[in-house]
């Protein structure tokens, strides 16, 4: 993780958590899939919200009356009662009360509670009392009642089947991404460790410099990782303390850049970096691969972000900050192989990181 320059020395940084954030972030984007899949999701909810709903929404043709909302049924009625009041056709007034369906009783009697301005109560009552002689609504299909057309159903297909496709494309995105996501990072049968796992067994099992028996300072930090291929997410920092507790500054590695495409990264330079409170900046120190150390425009890329170093077996790199001074020592590290150049990427590299106060 690259650790820049704080202008705000007083504020503890927050490296571990943003690290594994932005490095997910960057594994995930690193796929081409991954990101048509999610590019795929982003245009489905884009084009249904945005478009579907705002810029250019659906617009419903032919519906039935029976889809129009109470306040609107009740309108269609006084124009009905309106209607026989001037014809006195009752079957051609029937007929049209049967296109509200079984709703027809409900909205004549809550007319009838309220009939308002627009029509007279004798009018009103005129039409009840035919209402009732005529034997009251006929659905479709009963004897002797008009035929309503069944087109009820011809929008809505339309609705649902919109509304079926849209569902079906998002759960299918989101499967898709769950499967691949699964696959990299998800749980594993019982005895396959991961290459973080396996990291960790060699730093447990590698020997720590004795600086007390070499008759220096005992130091106040001492650390080990470990990074193996296949650990593409490494990213470790420590935590600095005093030994009464004080929060002092921290401390760590992480990759710095990788060499061709595909899984697992080839690794090809680590970076590792010092943070002390009392200071204004992050000192950083770049631990290049035989390659990329002797590749001049790999070289001067790299060296942007902090002092290139040769990695080498037993090599001692010092950072120094206003009150910290930290040593990190190679313990050990191999190439991989493969088609790439020879030296290319780190196969393994074991560090120990020993901090003092200045």
């Amino acid at each position: 993780m690259s650790m820049y320059d704080n202008d705000y020395p007083e504020e503890e940084p927050r490296q571990e958590r943003y690290s594994f954030a932005m490095g997910f972030l960057g594994d995930f984007l690193s796929k081409p899939l991954n990101i048509a899949v999610a590019a795929f999701i982003i245009g489905v909810l884009f084009g249904w919200t945005v478009l579907g709903w705002g810029l250019w929404p659906v617009e419903w043709e032919n519906a039935t009356l029976q889809e129009l909302s109470p306040e609107y049924k009740i309108e269609y009625i006084r124009l009905v009662v309106d209607s026989y009041n001037l014809r006195s056709d009752w079957p051609l007034a029937q007929q049209r009360i049967n296109e509200l369906g079984e709703d027809a009783p409900i909205i004549l009697q809550t007319l009838a509670q309220s009939p308002g301005d627009e029509i007279s109560q004798a009018t009103l009552d005129l039409f009840l009392q035919a209402y009732g002689t005529g034997g009251g609504v006929t659905t479709p299909g009963s004897p002797g009642g008009s035929t309503q057309p069944d087109t009820g159903d011809t929008s809505s297909t339309g609705s649902t089947l919109l509304i079926a496709c849209a569902v079906t494309f998002l759960l299918a995105g989101a499967l898709v991404v769950l499967y691949f996501m699964r696959r990299g990072r998800g749980p594993r049968g019982p005895g396959e460790q991961t290459a973080a796992m396996r990291a960790q067994e060699f730093s447990r099992q590698a020997e720590q410099t004795d600086y007390e028996a070499l008759g220096e300072e005992r130091p106040i930090a001492q650390y080990t990782t470990t990074y193996l291929v296949g650990d593409d997410l490494f990213d470790d920092s420590f935590s600095i303390d005093s030994p009464t507790g004080e929060f002092l500054g921290e401390c760590g590695v992480g990759i710095a850049d990788t060499i061709g495409v595909g899984e697992p990264k080839r690794v090809s330079a680590f970076e590792v970096w010092l943070f002390d409170k009392n200071d204004i900046k992050t000192i950083t120190k770049v631990l290049m691969c035989h390659h990329i150390y002797h590749d001049e425009a790999g070289h001067n890329r790299l060296a942007a972000k902090g002092e290139p170093i040769l990695a080498q077996p037993n090599t001692e790199v010092v950072l120094m900050t206003e009150t910290l001074q930290m040593v990190v020592r190679i313990i050990d590290m191999s190439y991989g192989e493969g088609a790439l150049p020879e030296n290319s990427f780190f196969d393994r590299i074991i560090l120990e990181l020993a901090v003092w106060v200045n």
